[in-house]
């Protein structure tokens, strides 16, 4: 008896890793997959929870329930950025005239990184869309400057509980106050927001900024935008009522599928990752990269963590979460509406997390491994 439930968990396990492995890899070699991400990653969060037997009413209704805030928040600020468009490009276009473009766009990542905290993740990558819709850049710099923008914005979010889901969890699970996380994280916080923001400035070269001349002129009127080669859906001029709907449905789709999947994938979490030592626990929540950080929070952090279990454990989900498109509501509000593909995502947002992963981790251990020695 102990040895068939032995093989039914063994498969259990099996059937995630595999899973998991076509969540990773069917993004970046199928154009399909690539085209219709929300879908698919829904398919394959229903595919999780089946297989770890999580599949039931109440998880049903959390996935039906969960999306509802992002959603409206999406449709809603969609409704009200298309109402004030051109109000925004021509606050863009004044202040660039007083400003260089380096200064701009420090400004631009800073600022929304730490006022994502008050007015929600969810608002600040629908301004940075809007704002960088509003700058005409090259389709390289806008992709570019959107990756950095999301990773700021992932980090600067937590700093209260209002910011993300994340930082709600961890507070509540903890029993702490409103402003712990403010305490605990931020100047791990602050000084990544700030660094995002000036590697942007220098990153980002002027000459590269200059506004792609098929694009000139497009943004004063109400006119078609030329096509982009390389875009999924073009053109992308003034955006319909049916998109802004659109795009708010498919956020329904991408936060039920990521639910699914953090719910699906909790048995494997339980199992294997929760009892492990802090550095290794660190580097293993990259899977935040594509699995929802909130529900690995919950299933990680605990009352009884050191501070510097609950710092290595959310600094590893927040720096993770930039990675890749699923890994962060920003990124796929950002990636749906400047249609951002995988594998465009990765090209920067793999190594520059990365290097974030390996900077934090000499931070947070570099001290204890060094005495340890």
């Amino acid at each position: 008896m102990q040895e068939v439930a032995r093989l039914n968990e063994l498969t259990v396990y099996a059937g995630l890793g595999v899973i998991l492995l076509l969540v990773l890899v069917l993004p970046f070699i199928s154009r399909r997959v690539e085209h219709n991400l929300e879908a698919f990653l829904f398919v394959m969060g229903l595919a999780a929870a089946l297989v770890s037997g999580a599949l039931g009413r109440e998880l049903g209704l959390k996935a039906l329930e969960e999306p509802v805030a992002i959603s409206l928040a999406v449709l809603f600020s969609g409704l009200l950025f298309k109402a004030f468009k051109r109000h925004i490009h021509r606050a863009v276009d004044s202040l660039l005239k007083v400003v260089s473009f380096r200064a701009f766009v420090f400004a631009l990542v800073v600022a929304l990184g730490f006022f994502s905290s008050v007015i929600t993740a969810i608002i600040a990558a629908l301004v940075l869309v809007e704002v960088v819709g509003a700058l005409n850049l090259k389709r390289d710099v806008e992709i570019r400057l959107v990756i950095i923008a999301c990773f700021a914005i992932g980090l600067g979010a937590a700093l209260t509980p209002v910011g993300e889901p994340l930082a709600t969890i961890a507070v509540g699970k903890l029993g702490q106050s409103f402003w712990y996380l403010a305490r605990l994280l931020g100047p791990y916080i602050v000084v990544g927001v700030v660094a995002l923001g000036a590697f942007a400035a220098w990153y980002l070269r002027p000459t590269e900024s200059l506004p792609d001349p098929d694009r000139l002129g497009q943004v004063a009127e109400a006119g078609p935008e030329v096509p982009r080669e390389g875009s999924l859906e073009a053109p992308r001029g003034e955006e319909s009522y049916r998109e802004v709907v659109g795009r708010a449905l498919k956020v329904y789709l991408f936060v039920m599928a990521l639910v699914l999947l953090g719910e699906g994938f909790k048995p494997a979490i339980d199992r294997f990752i929760i009892s492990l030592p802090s550095p290794l626990l660190y580097w293993l929540n990259m899977v935040s990269a594509v699995l929802d950080n909130a529900t690995l929070t919950a299933a990680e952090i605990s009352v009884k963590m050191s501070a510097l279990q609950v710092k290595s454990i959310l600094m590893g989900l927040l720096v993770a979460g930039g990675m890749l498109i699923p890994g962060n509501i920003p990124n796929i509000i950002s990636a749906g509406k400047l249609r951002i593909r995988s594998r465009e995502w990765a090209v920067l947002g793999l190594p520059l997390g990365l290097v974030m992963m390996f900077l934090y981790f000499v931070v947070l251990f570099g001290g204890a491994l060094v005495t340890g020695a």
